[in-house]
């Protein structure tokens, strides 16, 4: 009979203690490309050293990021920027986060199948995915306030629209005025939910892509399409409000496949 100092029990212990060791090992060099940020750095500039440090680092769907103790320490910045930056991601759907598994990536992050830096196809993608979502509840909502809308309603988008067009022709900062105006449809639908669901989406992206691209204006050429989806949802056309509501979601997919040359047609 051989004998051993540690009992079998004890034994696979003491391997599972030290594989999990030497795992928290690996995930933790995973962040030996991440340099310290200068002060005052957004939650942007972290999301940026992630991407380049994921694309160093070949990690693909499954694979584990640092811990947000380990990511922050090597940023040189709070955790709570750390956890700011990686929930966003997490309302995008680029990460799955557990508080016993970590986060691990949810989406391909590899910038080698298009040739743009990582961090401008992430953003591309993540608008996407957002979009995607947001376009069928916009369609719904403009159909249901062209059937719901009461006359207080109507005076409320007929208002909005001018406010929009003033700002537009302008050459004001009109995504205020757009968001008023899009809100005014959705509270004329009649459903709440729709006002609820489209704020958070978009809130989703806009907390750290507050200008796509660098362009604040995306989906300036749709404005001039405005006053004909007013017009169709105060004269109780569903028909009509429906399809100018699919020109415009259309013609915004289109315009950010076009900045990053992945357009389809």
């Amino acid at each position: 009979m051989t004998c051993s100092l540690h009992p079998v029990g004890e034994t696979r212990t003491l391997k599972n203690v030290a594989a999990k060791s030497a795992n928290r090992t690996a995930v933790n060099s995973i962040g030996d490309a991440l340099e310290a940020l200068p002060s005052g750095s957004t939650s942007r500039d972290v999301l940026d050293a992630l991407s380049h440090m994921i694309e160093a680092n070949g990690l693909t769907v499954g694979d584990r990021l640092p811990p947000e103790i380990e990511i922050a320490r090597r940023l040189g910045i709070g955790r709570a920027k750390v956890r700011e930056a990686l929930t966003a991601w997490q309302n995008m759907g680029l990460v799955v986060r557990n508080k016993k598994a970590g986060t691990r990536l949810a989406a391909e992050m590899s910038s080698n199948a298009i040739h743009l830096p990582l961090t401008l196809k992430l953003e591309a993608e993540s608008l996407l995915r957002t979009h995607a979502v947001r376009r069928p509840l916009e369609i719904e909502s403009a159909r249901l306030a062209s059937r719901n809308r009461t006359d207080r309603d109507c005076r409320i988008i007929a208002a909005r629209v001018a406010e929009l067009m003033a700002s537009f022709e302008a050459g004001e900062d009109w995504r205020p005025a757009d968001h008023r105006f899009h809100g005014a449809i959705q509270e004329a639908s009649g459903n709440p939910l729709f006002n609820q669901l489209i704020q958070q989406i978009q809130a989703a992206f806009n907390e750290i892509y507050e200008a796509p691209f660098g362009q604040p204006h995306l989906g300036e050429n749709t404005i001039p399409l405005h006053p004909e989806l007013a017009e169709a949802i105060v004269a109780g056309d569903e028909g009509g409000a429906t399809r100018v509501m699919s020109r415009i979601m259309d013609m915004v997919e289109a315009e950010i496949r076009k900045v990053i040359g992945t357009a389809d047609v």
